[in-house]
């Protein structure tokens, strides 16, 4: 013990499932040694931490772009003056918002 290279011991609780899913993890890299494999995913292994503050603020503004073409749509319905090809016009500009969200939601990840 006087030759031991690494002389600080730390010490951590899980439960039964997370010593399952721990294990299952070390098969899946052929390891046996639990030692190794919590030293090299504690000092190697990453963190992803995605914030996703901005994604929310262009959702509600998505959300009210479409209460806003809702509205819209309502008032030439009421009033019988309305162009087909304005309702549509406006429906694709939402999906192109909507597009745009997804592309960049899926770039963060």
């Amino acid at each position: 013990m006087a030759n031991r290279t690494r002389k600080v011991q730390l010490k951590f609780w899980v439960t039964e499932e997370e010593r399952a899913i721990i294990e299952r993890k070390m098969e899946m890299l052929k390891t046996k040694n639990m030692g190794a494999y919590l030293r090299k995913m504690a000092i190697d292994g990453y963190i992803i931490q995605v914030d996703y503050t901005e994604q929310k603020k262009l959702a509600a503004a998505v959300n009210k772009i479409g209460a806003n073409i809702n509205n819209i749509c309502r008032r030439m319905n009421s009033t019988g003056r309305f162009y087909q090809d304005d309702v549509a016009e406006l429906k694709g500009k939402l999906d192109e918002v909507w597009q745009l969200l997804r592309s960049k939601q899926s770039e963060e990840l």
